[in-house]
């Protein structure tokens, strides 16, 4: 009898496989934490503020000491001989150029919330400053203008590299051919990567990531919402409302654009995205500078700087166990979950664009050059509203705490020349930095739940879609909620077990790479 024909061409290519269990399981954990937000939002609030107090008192010390030991550690990698490891086979050259692999690696990494905070922290400092220093003095002004750039430097970007590094090892030196934070921690669990051990650390990252997620998509929605509603109150529309309708609408554009975004797939979507993205943000920062008190700006931004270079060992390892003022537990603390609870998803997507490169300019190109492009929106935007506040052209510190940071940074927007254009172009832009950030975290969160995923391959297309449609949820609930407290709190609780997930990785890096290099070879 004749054989049907068996010939690899009329074959379909075999699709990546769902892993239902870690799909469903994330779900009904995101469900079980919106519903109640939705229909009990005084209780919610209450259980919420409960939970910040207990995590950030009585763990705290750890996210300093965590912060701090993986900085050390990733130093050493990069100046070892294990710095020069080549993501992949020998001779493969960078997949992306330097300016795309770079925008991608940025924009994933920080969103519209350096935006947020790159125009508004100083005043949350100088209001209430570090080391007792006296509340809206010459000292606080200093502190206030550093210390964004300190939660934005290289400790916060060595959170999001560890995994980076962990996942580079696994995805493209041992060449596993899964993208789930079990594969990255595999050097410590071996035969359990696969089973419930790597499972339940792979589910961990998924309900780290939906509520970290919700916090920086809650406050570009929130800049989005305003920077749009005044330019629309100035032109069209005069009694449009900052309101939750408002942020909603917005939220949902925001998810059409990610679902759009990732549907696209990542060279036609993200990539695009990010480098569009780039180049706006610079054009802001830019015309800031340029249109702005430049001298000023310039003069605070060196002092800054300088500054921070000064007391940075005093900073990080800054733990106030006398006065007790809780600044550590209200932003350093804070900055140090978030950024934690990110990571995987930062490391998962950077490591899948860095192939070709080193683990050295993966350790620098995100300590380094993401420190800098952070510090330079802390510099230009943030004194730019420092000056208004200190020249009283506007109140800038007042309205922040009267009605909202977002509101005040629209109004301080508007006051450059052209400010329509401007309220404009800072909604569009906080838009797509919202999209270019959270189609990469779709993107990980269906790569995370993916069974296998070889260097080639992708997500299913519909499987990205539905965690696009799905990541809005959290963060629609959180700002029902109002307030800050609910924002800083969704990042503190998705990263406390992850905390333990960054000491295996730890350990999982040092036994991979003491693998020899021929056994990575294909």
């Amino acid at each position: 009898m004749e054989q049907p024909d068996q010939s690899p061409d009329t074959r379909k290519p075999e699709q990546p496989k769902i892993d239902w269990f870690i799909l469903i399981a994330g779900t009904a954990i995101l469900l079980a934490l919106v519903l109640p937000a939705a229909f009990a939002p005084a209780w919610t609030s209450h259980k919420i503020d409960l939970a910040y107090e207990f995590i950030t008192k009585k763990f705290g010390i750890y996210y300093i000491i965590a912060a701090i030991t993986i900085t050390v550690f990733l130093l050493a990698i990069a100046f070892s001989r294990h710095g020069g490891r080549k993501l992949g086979p020998a001779g493969v050259r960078p997949v992306y150029s330097s300016f795309a692999w770079g925008s991608m690696l940025f924009c994933t990494g920080i969103g519209a919330s350096l935006i947020y905070w790159g125009a508004a922290e100083w005043a949350m400092y100088y209001d209430s400053p570090p080391f007792g220093v006296a509340a809206r003095s010459d000292q606080a002004i200093i502190w206030g203008a550093t210390y964004g750039m300190f939660h934005w430097g290289p400790l916060a970007w060595a959170l999001y590299c560890l995994p980076t590094i962990a996942f580079c090892c696994s995805y493209h030196i041992r060449e596993m051919p899964i993208l789930r934070l079990s594969a990255a921690c595999s050097g410590v669990l071996g035969k359990y990567t696969g089973r419930w051990p790597g499972r339940i650390i792979d589910l961990l990252f998924i309900v780290g990531l939906l509520g970290t997620a919700a916090t920086g998509l809650a406050f570009g929605t929130e800049l989005v919402s305003s920077t749009f509603t005044r330019f629309s109150r100035s032109t069209l529309l005069p009694d449009l409302d900052d309101g939750f309708g408002m942020q909603l609408s917005i939220m949902i554009l925001a998810t059409l654009l990610i679902a759009y975004s990732v549907y696209r797939g990542l060279d036609k979507g993200i990539k695009i995205l990010s480098v569009i993205n780039a180049t706006l943000v610079l054009v802001l920062i830019g015309f800031v500078l340029i249109v702005g008190p430049t001298k000023f700006i310039l003069e605070m931004g060196v002092l800054s700087l300088g500054h921070l270079a000064q007391n940075f060992i005093r900073m990080m390892t800054w733990t106030d166990p006398l006065a007790r003022a809780e600044f550590v537990e209200s932003w350093t603390i804070f900055y140090w979950a978030w950024w934690l609870a990110l990571g995987p998803f930062v490391g998962m997507f950077v490591a899948k664009i860095s192939r070709g490169r080193t683990l050295r300019e993966v350790i620098f190109g995100m300590m380094a050059w993401g420190s800098l492009g952070c510090a330079l929106f802390f510099i230009v935007l943030g004194n730019y509203a420092l000056d208004l506040e200190l020249s009283s052209a506007y109140p800038v510190v007042e309205k922040i705490f009267a009605e909202s940071p977002s509101w005040t940074i629209a109004a301080i927007l508007e006051m450059l020349p052209m400010g329509k254009f401007w309220l404009l172009f800072v909604a569009v832009v906080a838009l797509i930095f919202t999209a270019t950030t959270y189609d990469s975290a779709t993107y990980t969160l269906a790569a995370g739940a993916t069974k296998s995923l070889r260097t080639d391959q992708h997500p299913i297309r519909m499987h990205r879609v539905y965690w696009a449609i799905t990541l809005g949820l959290l963060p629609s609930a959180l700002l029902f909620l109002g307030g800050l407290d609910p924002l800083r709190t969704a990042s503190v609780l998705a990263s406390f077990p992850l905390l333990f997930v960054y000491v295996i990785l730890i350990f999982s890096i040092i036994a991979m790479l003491r693998e020899p290099e021929a056994d990575a070879s294909p």
